[in-house]
């Protein structure tokens, strides 16, 4: 099994979700503030006067071969609005309850 960690612009939001869903992610964690800064050149995420937008992040545990479908889809929502941001980092997961 893997992790998959989705950290993006909080306007991608219902497009993650109604993703995973489409592709079986079924569960999965939100974090809905998240603050952070892209390496590509984005703007700061932090929800102050000077940079007022915020990131989320959500956690999935996908089963392997779900891996590669769940990026590619993830990258064409970051494709789409690429100014908003958007990044996925898989884990894998070694023992869980």
């Amino acid at each position: 099994m893997k992790s998959i960690m989705i950290t993006f612009d909080q306007a991608h939001y219902e497009n993650i979700v109604a993703t995973l869903d489409r592709l079986d992610c079924n569960g999965f964690t939100y974090l809905e503030q998240v603050m952070g800064q892209g390496t590509n050149g984005g703007e700061p995420h932090f929800g102050s006067h000077a940079w007022p937008s915020m990131n989320s992040a959500i956690i999935t545990i996908v089963e392997d071969v779900q891996v590669d479908e769940v990026l590619a889809e993830l990258k064409a929502i970051d494709n789409d609005r690429p100014q908003l941001g958007l990044r996925a980092f898989v884990w894998n997961i070694e023992k869980g309850i």
